[in-house]
């Protein structure tokens, strides 16, 4: 596993993944990144031609990181952040980590995350991901199913976790514990590609008693601007998913 921090190399369409000291081929000729290039660096190819050092921010971790499947949209990541308002030193328990972009854009906020990856092989992955983001040192990679791991994690944390998000087959299973994993006024985020998965945690969760239950749909449409006028663009309707959001708001007698 690589443990230095990579920077993007760029050059209009062309944008290579590198770290310092790096070597990569271009139809441009040979580009050697220098150990000590930071951003705004200019470096050349041996065929003089220039490319820009550009500093890895987190939109461009869903173009670079290894996928092992589908990842979580960018726009999705933007409603559980704006929904729940998690932050720095705030602590998140996540399952279903898959290629590990939630996970990372957490970890860049500077949120302390333990997430569970049932296969070992995409929780390998997650974890060159997490160095190659820069948040080895925050996010855990744990390979497991969470499910198994539910009786020890109050082992862990006295006040539970500030955040709870999800993106597996068996999340009702955890929404039902929800209240015994959650820090007082914490928040569950729930993302499923199916209704029928969102409508079972939604019941869960009022079984579970926790609060402001939202469910949202997203969608998003391009717009297209061109001589003759404006209008919403006829490539997609830009559906994702579900993402169901609730908050565990205990009563003290």
């Amino acid at each position: 596993m690589r443990t230095d921090r990579r920077v993007l190399v760029v050059r209009g369409s062309r944008e290579f993944l590198l770290a310092p000291g790096d070597t990569q081929e271009t139809d441009l000729g040979i580009l050697d990144l220098p150990a000590d290039a930071t951003s705004g660096t200019v470096v050349e190819t041996h065929l003089g031609e220039p490319f820009e050092v550009r500093r890895l921010r987190g939109p461009d971790l869903f173009d670079h990181l290894e996928r092992t499947g589908a990842p979580m949209m960018p726009r999705d990541i933007g409603l559980v952040i704006g929904h729940t308002g998690v932050a720095s030193g705030d602590r998140a328990l996540d399952a279903g980590t898959g290629t590990g972009v939630l996970a990372a854009y957490l970890g860049r906020l500077g949120v302390e995350v333990t997430t569970y990856e049932r296969d070992p092989d995409f929780a390998e992955v997650a974890r060159s991901n997490m160095v190659t983001a820069g948040v080895s040192d925050l996010v855990d990679v744990r390979t497991g199913d969470l499910t198994d791991a539910l009786d020890d994690l109050g082992d862990e944390t006295d006040d539970g976790y500030d955040l709870l998000t999800l993106d597996t087959g068996d999340a009702p299973a955890v929404v039902e514990r929800a209240d015994d994993l959650l820090a007082p006024g914490g928040f569950l985020a729930v993302y499923s590609p199916f209704v029928e998965s969102t409508r079972e945690c939604v019941e869960t969760a009022r079984e579970t008693g926790l609060e402001d239950i939202e469910t949202l749909e997203t969608i998003q449409r391009r717009m297209d601007f061109d001589e003759r006028g404006s209008r919403p663009s006829t490539a997609g309707v830009g559906h994702t998913g579900y993402l169901l959001f609730a908050r565990f708001r205990p009563t003290f007698e």
